[in-house]
This record gives C-alpha cells, structure tokens and sequence, in this order.
C-alpha cells in the first residue's frame, strides 16, 4: 500500500490529478515525489507536500486535511484510495472503475460526469455531486455514489445511469434535467425536485413539495426496488421492506417521463 501524507494544511488549491491508481501504481519511491502537481497556476513537486511512503501501489491512503486538493482520483480505472481527512473538488471526476472512500466530507463536483467505480463518503458531500460540467449535455454515466451525511445543491444534474444514494437532507434542484439513472434520499430533498427531468427515478423516504409539474399517478409496490434494497443494505443503506410508494409522473414541462417514488409510512 502506498501512503501520502500531506505536510501542512493549504491555503491555496492544489491540483493533483496525479492521485490516482492509474498513476501511481507504476511508480517507484523516487518517480512519485517528482510527480507534477499547480499550486494555482505554478507547478511544483508533488514530494513538497507531501510525504511518500512506500513505492507504488493499486491500494492509496492519503492523510490529512485534503480538502483544498483537487481532481484527487481523476479518470481512475481501477484500484482503491481511501482519503483520511477531508476531500476537496471533483473528487473521483470522470472515473470508470475502482473505489474511492473519504472518511470526512467531500467538496463539490464529486464524481463528476462518472462512468463507474463506488465513490462513498461518510461525511457530508457539496453540491453538484454527479452532475454534468458546465456545458456538457450529460453527467454520471455509471457507477455508485453513497453519501453518510447530507448534499448541496443540483446532485445528478443531467445524469443518465447510475445510482446516488444520500442518508442526509439534500438541497434543491435534486435530479435537475436528470435523463436516466436513480437517485435515493433518504431524508428528503429542498424544492425542485427532478425540475426537467426526462428520465429516470427518484426515491424519497421522506415527503417532497414536487414542482406542479408533476402528476400524482398511482399507489404500489416496485418490485424492481428489491435489487437496490439488496444491493444498498450490503453498504449500510437500508430501504425500508414495508409500506407503499407514491408515484409522480413528470416532469410535464419538458415534457418528461420520469417518475419520484414517496415513501407512504
């Protein structure tokens, strides 16, 4: 396992897209410290932050506060980065395999525009988790992303597949302009909720104040939420077994075919 430990806490980004598997795994002791990373727009030595210990491996843990860190985990395919301490922007951006774990909060733009791979953070997540980047038509592709506590703004922004599961509060715009994918809160969501989606789900544990645009459609049971129960209960995400959804239909200003699910206790 190959283990970097930042030196000081930062008081301007770094940039570092060399904090991946992808990279590292190659490399001997001596390679990864002159690794290139932009502490704004000046390069330096990746070894003038951090200590290195060990040669290269497919296993990274990374300590401290890396909360001004950028693009750690970028494009990976493979492999595992455990981040103990805080993550900073765009955390697990454009991924298509392996794991990502951070043990404190995460900043915005996590797994931007992902094609696959887990991301899970066990503390709380910034805004535009998943979502597509500024003028890109389309987000998350592929792949899981589990968030322990709460999320910002615009989570799954244009996404297409995937799945978003957030134990804590989420802020609005949830699921805007959302093509495909799923999305699970468990404690709800601010406004906006699925705002243009086309496609897609939305499940909500807890009742949501959904745009006029959506349409009460029916009561009953999805039998396809038994495979997410399954899969989500291995990572510590617990769908309740008893009880009906509430199905929306919307969202008829696009116009959509998306559904929200509401949880009826």
């Amino acid at each position: 396992m190959l283990t970097l430990t930042l030196k000081q806490p930062l008081t301007v980004p770094l940039e570092a897209e060399c904090l991946s598997p992808d990279v590292l795994a190659p490399l001997q002791f001596t390679a990864i410290g002159d690794l290139p990373v932009y502490l704004g727009k000046r390069q330096r030595r990746l070894a003038e932050f951090f200590d290195v210990a060990g040669d290269g491996s497919e296993t990274i843990e990374l300590h401290g506060d890396l909360s001004k860190v950028k693009w750690i985990g970028r494009g990976m395919s493979r492999g595992r980065i455990r981040v103990v301490g805080n993550a900073g922007m765009h955390l697990g951006a454009y991924m298509t395999g392996g794991a990502i774990e951070v043990m404190g909060h995460a900043s915005d733009w996590v797994g931007g525009e992902m094609a696959g791979g887990i991301i899970h953070i066990h503390g709380n997540a910034g805004s535009q988790l998943g979502s597509a980047y500024r003028g890109s038509p389309s987000g998350m592709s592929g792949g899981t992303i589990l968030v322990e506590g709460s999320a910002g703004i615009e989570l799954g922004m244009r996404m297409k597949r995937g799945l978003i599961a957030v134990r804590g509060p989420v802020r609005d715009f949830a699921g805007l302009q959302m093509k495909g994918g799923t999305i699970v809160l468990m404690s709800g969501a601010e406004l906006r909720t699925g705002a243009w989606m086309q496609r897609g789900t939305i499940i909500s544990l807890q009742p949501l104040r959904l745009l006029p645009t959506f349409s009460r459609a029916c009561h009953y049971q999805p039998t396809f939420l038994r495979i997410y129960a399954k899969y989500l209960a291995a990572r510590g995400f617990v769908l309740p077994s008893t009880g009906e959804y509430q199905r929306y239909a919307g969202d008829a200003a696009v116009p959509g075919q998306g559904e929200v699910l509401v949880w009826q206790t």
